[in-house]
């Protein structure tokens, strides 16, 4: 009896054995299969994909047009993809702190969005200015005969009791305010907005010949397409010159050397802005369109910025 235990043992662990394989063949197999499927995929799907920049900005013909020279210069000078993503001013500060989006080149500095950079100076990277030489106020036509924001106070009728302005949280909103309090324009409307209904409102009222105020900065396109003036300001709410700043996430400089190099080389003047937006208001341009030529007319500042 003992000597016929092991063949019985070997016959059974044999047949135990072709029984697992014969069952589960496919479970086996598939099992191998979904794991080097997955080991594959981690390798080569997109294995050619590039880093991807995202730039926000507020939807301003400013900040639209120095996003666009940004993503022209981070596509096909450092051969990177960059999503630009529009979106409201408090949204552009909370998602660099957050680290959601990578960089803005639209801080309106020292004082209009001081009270952003205050909050999230700890959290975000502040490169400095990217642009001098700003300027904010009340903007009517050339054919509007006053001269002050003081007069605003004898005409409220002629300009309809209403200045158009722009979005509610902008710093120019925030210094029109004051203005109506420290000249006493009670009896007028802030009327909030955006930069493009802004500029429409303004262009249909000169359209028919009709007074209006708006807020207004300096660069931008409507100065080279209308005729039109800053409204002296005696009392001085709007401030001296203001500088467009470049705010970028933590950790940028680690994760993205080149692109936190260019960002923090990146400088222009109002005339280059203002080429930018002027270009783009034509029918047949983007503003990328208008970005990308203006790079390729301006090669030695582009040089310098990726030095």
């Amino acid at each position: 009896m003992p000597c016929f235990r092991p063949a019985k043992y070997r016959e059974a662990a044999i047949l135990i054995v072709i029984c697992i394989l014969s069952l589960s063949p496919i479970s086996v197999l598939s099992g191998c299969s979904s794991n080097e499927g997955e080991q594959e995929s981690a390798v080569t799907e997109n294995p050619d994909q590039k880093p991807t920049v995202k730039i926000v900005y507020v939807d301003w013909a400013s900040e639209t047009a120095s996003s666009n020279v940004v993503k022209a210069v981070i596509e096909d000078k450092l051969n990177m993809n960059c999503k630009l993503l529009p979106v409201s001013l408090i949204a552009m500060w909370e998602s660099i702190a957050a680290g959601d989006q990578d960089a803005m080149v639209s801080a309106w500095l020292p004082s209009l969005q001081a009270r952003f950079l205050e909050k999230f100076k700890n959290r975000v990277d502040n490169l400095g200015p990217n642009l001098r030489g700003t300027k904010i106020g009340l903007v009517v036509p050339q054919y509007v005969s006053i001269d002050s924001i003081a007069e605003l106070q004898a005409h409220p009728e002629k300009f309809d009791n209403k200045i158009i302005g722009i979005d509610p949280h902008a710093g120019i909103m925030e210094k029109t305010a004051a203005a109506s309090k420290e000249y006493n324009l009670g009896k007028y409307q802030l009327i909030s907005g955006s930069g493009p209904t802004m500029t429409q409102t303004l262009k249909r009222a000169m359209t028919e010949g009709n007074w209006i105020v708006v807020t207004g900065w300096t660069p931008h396109w409507k100065f080279a397409r209308w005729d039109l003036k800053y409204l002296q300001d005696p009392k001085n709410v709007f401030g001296k010159d203001e500088y467009i700043g470049t705010i970028v996430r933590k950790g940028l400089s680690n994760d993205m050397p080149d692109v936190y190099r260019f960002l923090d080389n990146f400088h222009w003047s109002p005339d280059d802005m203002a080429q930018v937006m002027l270009w783009a208001q034509d029918q047949d341009t983007t503003y990328l369109e208008a970005a990308r030529r203006w790079v390729k007319n301006n090669q030695d500042s582009v040089k310098v910025w990726l030095r």
